[in-house]
């Protein structure tokens, strides 16, 4: 499995000294061990890196994505993230233009997308949207 890890999950992961006891987060550093792949877009870069962590943590954050694959929107892309904006707002469902995007690039790349963001979530029930869920086995506190 290949993730892409949203903004929300990067920042509960690095906004704080320590980070929240969510599932998402330890996928996020189980993932960053080796454990699967991560890639990145450039759009949640600007999203998590234009403040959503302390200055102390955006070296190190860019440097991490320096590394890691980078999965850029073709013009296809955002014609097909304007139609899955509009299928879920068409079953009520809000989905941003920028999470519009996303959804559209983790199923052009057949990626996983690992977020905390609910909006994700609901619009997963209209569109092919592959999400990260957890074990059950893990307790939310």
């Amino acid at each position: 499995m290949t993730l892409l890890v949203d903004t929300s999950v990067w920042s509960l992961a690095f906004r704080r000294d320590r980070p929240p006891d969510v599932p998402e987060v330890a996928r996020l550093a189980a993932a960053l061990s080796g454990d699967e792949d991560v890639v990145a877009t450039g759009i949640i870069q600007l999203e998590l890196l234009q403040g959503f962590v302390p200055s102390r943590v955006q070296e190190m954050l860019e440097e991490r994505f320096r590394v890691m694959r980078l999965v850029e929107p073709t013009r296809d892309d955002y014609l097909a993230a304007a139609r899955l904006g509009r299928t879920c707002r068409q079953s009520g469902v809000q989905l941003g233009v920028i999470d519009s995007l996303i959804a559209q690039l983790a199923i052009a790349h057949e990626l996983t997308l690992l977020t905390t963001d609910r909006d994700f979530t609901h619009a997963a029930t209209l569109i092919p949207l592959t999400l990260w869920v957890a074990p059950p086995s893990f307790s939310r506190k």
